[in-house]
């Protein structure tokens, strides 16, 4: 066996490769082929290592070591031509001399040496492949999109059923029929030998076949294939699933209490505020439309999605962030009801995370991890805020939610397939949500990030950038809310903010040699400098803040531009310091990166001094959420005045260090806050004041120095 193996991989090697580039990839792929001993061996390679070909051929030939009854069956289509091999030869793929009378194969096998097998006539070849191609991708995309919006379709449709018990419609997400596989968005076409067998999923990893699939298959089996054995799973067959019982026993481990939900009311009370205020369009966390329908699952008995850990998740979640958001709506408003324990339904949300993580992602799942993200973040606590993000990216990329399908059209949708349009157009502000969170994250941690670009659909919500900055200024004028998502900072700076991260802080930007990291330092102050100037006059940062330079329309979506602006000037520049020029003094690079460094100490003081200057609009609540921005400027001013004591500018800096810590007492502390809080603050003015106190004596040894060299 072994030995005609061999003969066989040789035979291969030595046919004469046609000018079809599909023939010469099917000869490759049936080489690799013949070192598998098994069919899942070839199965799991196909799926190791997808081949992604846009050019594949539709119906590319017959491979050679197709059957006669795969060629009868095109017979009538058909005409018949000279063989090159004869029949025995070609039907163990063999080299044949086609010798007359018989060839050297069967002479020395006594067998009759024929050429009565139909030869399928090659196709002419178009006198232009690249459109034959263009239309040929065109037509298998449409037909992959066919199947996905029908699948999809008949989804929506299941869901909009009433279920038993209840008259109530519940739109949560329920489990699909067997026969209905879920393909996502996100799914991955895979082909063998030129062959589209069908997509993976990326939620559940099943290879879901499409019709050319179960076609070749039965062609090759003799045998019709079974849906339900193939496409029922909601896993892959080869995951071990943990016990239906997993959940009940974690359940059973909780007391009662943090099982309770809050009282309905409460919940529909601070989500009509929620919605009713900018604090919806900068923290899109749930829907308008779909969000109703979550606290109606949550709270009908009778419904299934009750049951599920991750609907009571995003309610409690929900509650617990915006309970703690300090905005004037909420305070304005007489809510006639109970002071919301947020901490507490944090921690409820918290100890349902585990059972979220054991059922299907959905986007009640996804919603409870961004929001405790968000909660974890606006109350300090960073690195918990890190976790959720991580686990959250996992959930954008099992649904999709990384990719972008292009505008919808609503005009003329039914209401399942609208409904199906704003799950999907919920589904991407989440990923910029989460995407905007792990920047931040990553930038105070330094930890890698999860949302690579290089994985990530970048395309910016329709109409973004020409609606942002005209909503901003309709909201500061009259108050009225804007129709779209605003986001906590503008989508282009975190998009710098990652590529700032990935070029001069991963582990490949640390390896950088100082020619290389100067030159991304200038290819991204290129691109701040482009935003910069792509920002209207009205609302554009300056280079450089100064008291004699005000900011006219100051608010507090201004403050968040203006720090995020001036925190990527120095995150940028600040990278110059690894320079090895710093060490060796060479002449003209020294010069480079000192004023690369200088503009980063810049930025730092603009970030002091705007600060300061905006004061007034700065909202209760916000001492976690903006303690970073200074904290990073007040460290590259402290090691500024080290470098430099002797300089003039150091005096100034000097008062600028103090103004931070009496900024902290009049603004960060004004909210009321927790015994722990308050210690927990107290540390961080002690750290400026002695970062304060080591600058002064800095400046006064340099001074004195100076003093003792002029006597």
């Amino acid at each position: 066996m072994t030995r005609v193996v061999g003969q066989n991989k040789v035979a291969i090697c030595k046919m004469k490769k046609g000018d079809n580039k599909l023939h010469d990839r099917v000869l490759d792929h049936a080489q690799s082929y013949f070192d598998g001993s098994t069919w899942f061996y070839a199965w799991r390679t196909v799926i190791s290592t997808v081949v992604l070909r846009g050019s594949s051929q539709m119906d590319p030939p017959v491979m050679s070591g197709a059957g006669p009854e795969e060629e009868n069956r095109e017979a009538p289509s058909s005409r018949r031509r000279t063989a090159r091999a004869c029949d025995s030869c070609y039907k163990r793929k063999i080299k044949c001399d086609a010798a007359v009378p018989q060839c050297n194969w069967c002479s020395h096998h006594d067998i009759p040496c024929t050429f009565d097998r139909v030869i399928r006539r090659k196709r002419k070849e178009s006198s232009d492949p690249a459109q034959q191609k263009s239309i040929r991708l065109a037509e298998r995309i449409s037909r992959i999109e066919k199947l996905l919006s029908e699948s999809l379709l008949k989804e929506s449709v299941a869901n909009l059923s009433p279920s038993s018990g209840s008259s109530d419609l519940d739109f949560s997400r329920q489990p699909s029929p067997p026969s209905q596989p879920q393909v996502s968005s996100s799914s991955v076409m895979f082909h063998f030998a030129g062959r589209e067998l069908g997509v993976i999923n990326s939620m559940t990893r099943i290879p879901f076949l499409l019709p050319e699939g179960r076609q070749w298959i039965q062609a090759r089996t003799g045998r019709h294939i079974s849906e339900d054995k193939l496409n029922s799973y909601s896993r892959p067959p080869w995951e071990k699933q943990r016990a239906l019982s997993s959940n009940r026993y974690l359940t059973s481990m909780l007391p009662q209490s943090m099982l309770e939900l809050p009282d309905r009311h409460a919940v529909e009370v601070h989500f009509d505020i929620f919605r009713t205020t900018l604090m919806q369009r900068v923290f899109p966390i749930v829907d308008p439309v779909l969000f109703p329908d979550t606290i109606k699952a949550a709270y009908s008995h009778s419904s299934v999605s009750a049951r599920r850990a991750d609907v009571r998740a995003c309610i409690l979640s929900f509650l617990a962030f915006s309970s703690i958001l300090q905005v004037p709506e909420y305070k304005d408003r007489p809510l006639g009801l109970p002071p919301i324990d947020s901490e507490g339904l944090a921690l409820k949300a918290q100890s349902l995370i585990p059972q979220v993580l054991r059922e299907d992602a959905g986007l009640e799942g996804l919603q409870a991890l961004i929001i405790m993200a968000l909660f974890e973040l606006v109350t300090g606590n960073l690195c918990t805020a890190n976790y959720y993000g991580s686990v959250a990216a996992r959930m954008v990329y099992m649904l999709g939610g990384h990719t972008y399908s292009g505008p919808m059209d609503s005009l003329s949708a039914s209401p399942a397939e609208h409904l199906e349009q704003r799950r999907k157009r919920h589904l991407r502000n989440l990923f910029w949500l989460c995407y905007t969170i792990e920047k931040d994250v990553a930038l105070r941690t330094g930890q890698p990030q999860v949302l690579a670009d290089e994985n990530c659909d970048l395309t910016l919500p329709p109409g973004y950038v020409e609606q942002l900055y005209s909503s901003l200024g309709i909201h500061h004028h009259s108050r009225e809310l804007p129709d779209h998502p605003m986001f906590p900072v503008d989508l282009r700076l975190s998009i710098i903010k990652s590529r700032a991260y990935s070029a001069l802080y991963s582990f490949r930007g640390l390896q950088k040699t100082d020619a290389e990291l100067l030159k991304e330092i200038r290819e991204l102050d290129d691109e701040l400098e482009r935003w910069r100037m792509s920002v209207p006059p009205e609302w554009r940062p300056t280079l450089s803040f100064s008291h004699e330079t005000p900011d006219p329309n100051v608010s507090m979506h201004s403050v968040m531009l203006r720090l995020n602006y001036h925190l990527c000037m120095t995150i940028i520049h600040q990278a110059s310091s690894r320079c090895k020029s710093w060490v060796q003094g060479q002449g003209g690079m020294i010069e480079g990166v000192s004023s690369s460094l200088a503009l980063s100490v810049e930025a730092s003081r603009s970030t002091l001094l705007y600060l300061e200057s905006a004061e007034h609009v700065l909202v209760d609540g916000v001492f976690w959420t903006l303690i970073f921005y200074p904290m990073s400027a007040l460290i590259a001013i402290f090691c500024n005045v080290l470098q430099n004591p002797s300089d003039p500018q150091a005096t100034k800096d000097l008062a600028l260090l103090r103004t931070a810590t009496s900024i902290m007492e009049r603004v960060f502390l004004r909210q009321l806050m927790s015994i722990d809080e308050v210690v927990h603050v107290k540390m961080v003015a002690d750290f400026v004041t002695e970062l304060y106190t080591l600058a002064a004596c800095a400046v006064e040894k340099a001074w004195k120095e100076r003093a003792g060299q002029g006597s």
